[in-house]
């Protein structure tokens, strides 16, 4: 039976509900890609979007923690690093990306964390034959998703990541945590520096709109380098697209959620 044809459980009080939390939030794909999965697997959960701004974010994940059958939330942007601050417990690679994209209710009401973004990225490249052990990479972005695929960038043993971010505040303070943990393999810019790179990410919000500006341009990339981007809609963005229009390796950003999806689950108990 296809994702699409399988049957998806009535809600009911017996429902486990899970939030989503993000702004803007038309264009999450997780609650599409994991209500199937559930109903395959007969799991009674649910995955409900909802649209918090930044000045909301934190009386709403402080008030979610009351609804004793909510058992868990999601983060997009632009809510990761204030979700950190959020939760009572994080892993050690939550905290040295300084974002979260999970949080867990325990059974004593406080909230557990971690992120995914990275691992999910890293296992999407790795699974299309993009192994990055050694290579040099750009991430274009520092904050919650760019953060936690550089710390997943540099677990998988890459040779070089640098970050590029307009806030200079923001990625020093990042450059300086990822160097005292990571050192000698962490640079940062506010401007990107493509002529030697072997990857370029995109980790910014810039492709969710139709007139957004490219990230970064990719006529300053070698031939061989991979372009990847994180925006899953539309799922050919315009960086993308001027990529593949240069002869690049294009890589979209459905794979880093997809390669989440069983993480999720398993953080949540499902």
């Amino acid at each position: 039976m296809t994702a699409a044809s399988t049957p998806v459980p009535a809600i009911s009080g017996t429902t486990r509900v899970y939030a989503l939390l993000g702004d803007p939030i038309a264009q999450v794909r997780a609650p599409g890609l994991l209500h199937p999965l559930l109903a395959r697997r007969g799991i009674d959960a649910v995955f409900v979007p909802m649209q918090v701004a930044a000045s909301d974010v934190a009386p709403v994940v402080r008030a979610l923690r009351q609804v004793v059958n909510l058992h868990g939330v999601l983060v997009t942007v632009p809510h990761k690093a204030a979700a950190l601050a959020l939760a009572d417990r994080v892993t050690a690679r939550a905290s040295l990306a300084g974002s979260v994209n999970a949080l867990r209710r325990e059974p004593d009401g406080t909230w557990s964390a971690d992120t995914f973004d990275g691992d999910g990225f890293v296992r999407g490249l790795v699974e299309a034959g993009y192994d990055p052990r050694g290579l040099r990479v750009c991430v274009v972005g520092a904050g919650g998703a760019g953060s936690a695929i550089a710390v997943a960038l540099l677990d998988a043993e890459v040779a070089e990541v640098r970050l590029v971010d307009t806030d200079a505040g923001r990625l020093d303070t990042l450059c300086q945590r990822l160097s005292a943990a990571y050192p000698g393999r962490v640079t940062a810019a506010t401007e990107p520096h493509l002529a030697d790179v072997d990857i370029a990410v995109n980790a910014t919000p810039l492709g969710l709109r139709p007139d957004d500006p490219l990230p970064f341009p990719v006529t300053g990339l070698p031939a061989h380098a991979v372009v990847a981007d994180i925006i899953m809609k539309p799922a050919e963005t315009a960086l993308l697209r001027a990529a593949d229009e240069r002869g690049l390796t294009a890589h979209p950003g459905e794979p880093m959620l997809t390669h989440q999806l069983d993480s999720y689950l398993a953080f949540f108990a499902l």
